[in-house]
């Protein structure tokens, strides 16, 4: 019962921390109206609140066996009304930088709920548990499409205010639902990392976890201002577009846990690298918007099963070290969300094009699904 109560709350908690920390890249549209914000920096704009949400993901880890899912929530969301507040009141490009960085702490807690969640339940259902929380992932949608309608109704400020509402209430909830009685993990943090840092397992998932968390997170604050400016759509088109791409990612990502508590995680890591590189392929022809659309989804679907299995195997190959293990896994994802945008702009300002800095994406993740199958064979 305590273990279904805490999944349910710790999800509602990465929902509505997701919301936060895209709000910035989901109310740039509006913002550039108000903010002079150059095209050159608008790419740096959307991804400085993924470098300290994925840095502070390690200690977040550890303090999650250290403190309890409970305290640490409630800290973050108390901290983050700062940054949420400064947001609403800025008035240039710094600013904007500046407390879009500090809103990263709201990516940072991912890594609460997976340390958290796996000791409330056997090891058999540590992928779809896992899943399931991972389905918070939906809150990025819930900004790309609400964020822009707010915004249109009231101003991009208050609507940024009404993210301080969220975070009152997830204090509260917290407060009275968090499990105070959760078993806390006594070992010394420089220990279990020393110990994580050699077994080349741990770098391996976070090369796999850099490319499907890091394709999702950064389509997720790279499309709305992508599509605007590309095809032409309007915000709240644009904004339903990558919303739908978010749903169908997070929402595989339950099916890509749950498959990997029955299946070789590994076969499902190669189909879904293979399918990166198809998309990615599908995008750098620089095709029509429907069918860029259905290249955008296809990743999705890949990032979704490519996530699931992840967060199978690193509690599978590191239950002892849980805390550390989920940090540095989670960081190297959220830290792959940070340079596609920059790498998309270089190609763009470089080339003229889009299509070499996909290219060496669909690379890479060929790369990655050959060592999944080597992986596999061992």
């Amino acid at each position: 019962m305590e273990g279904r109560r805490q999944l349910t709350l710790q999800t509602v908690d990465l929902t509505a921390s997701f919301m936060v920390w895209v709000a910035l890249s989901s109310l740039l549209p509006s913002i550039r109206q108000d903010i002079d914000v150059p095209a050159s920096q608008v790419g740096l704009v959307t991804a400085v609140p993924v470098v300290l949400g994925s840095i502070l993901r390690v200690p977040m880890g550890h303090w999650a066996g250290l403190f309890g899912a409970r305290t640490v929530f409630l800290t973050s969301f108390a901290a983050l009304l700062v940054p949420v507040w400064f947001l609403s009141e800025a008035s240039t490009t710094a600013d904007l930088l500046m407390g879009g960085m500090f809103l990263g702490i709201a990516g940072a807690v991912f890594s609460v709920g997976v340390t958290s969640l796996p000791k409330y339940f056997p090891s058999r259902r540590h992928g779809f548990v896992n899943g399931v929380y991972g389905f918070g992932n939906m809150g990025t949608a819930l900004s790309t499409w609400l964020a822009p309608a707010a915004a249109s109704a009231i101003g991009w400020r208050d609507a940024m205010k009404l993210y301080l509402v969220l975070l009152g209430a997830l204090i509260i909830v917290n407060f009275a639902l968090g499990d105070r009685r959760e078993p806390r993990t006594r070992a010394s943090a420089i220990r279990q990392l020393r110990i994580v840092a050699t077994d080349t397992r741990l770098w391996a998932l976070s090369l796999f976890y850099f490319v499907t968390f890091g394709a999702f997170v950064a389509l997720t604050v790279y499309l709305p201002s992508f599509l605007t400016s590309h095809y032409g759509m309007s915000e709240t088109d644009a904004g339903a577009a990558t919303s739908t791409f978010i749903v169908l990612a997070a929402g595989v990502r339950v099916l890509g846990g749950w498959l990997g508590d029955r299946l070789d995680c590994y076969r499902l890591l190669a189909g879904a690298f293979a399918a990166l590189a198809l998309g990615a392929g599908v995008l750098a022809a620089a095709p029509g918007l429907p069918t860029y659309l259905a290249g955008i989804y296809l990743i999705g679907i890949a990032c979704g099963i490519g996530n699931g299995a992840v967060f199978k195997l690193v509690p599978l190959h590191f239950a002892e070290q849980a805390g550390p293990a989920n940090g540095i896994v989670s960081m190297m994802g959220g830290l792959g969300g940070f340079f596609p945008p920059l790498a998309l702009s270089a190609s763009t300002t470089t080339f003229g094009t889009e299509a070499i800095g996909l290219a060496a994406f669909g690379a890479f993740s060929l790369a990655c699904l050959a060592m999944t199958l080597a992986m596999h064979r061992r």
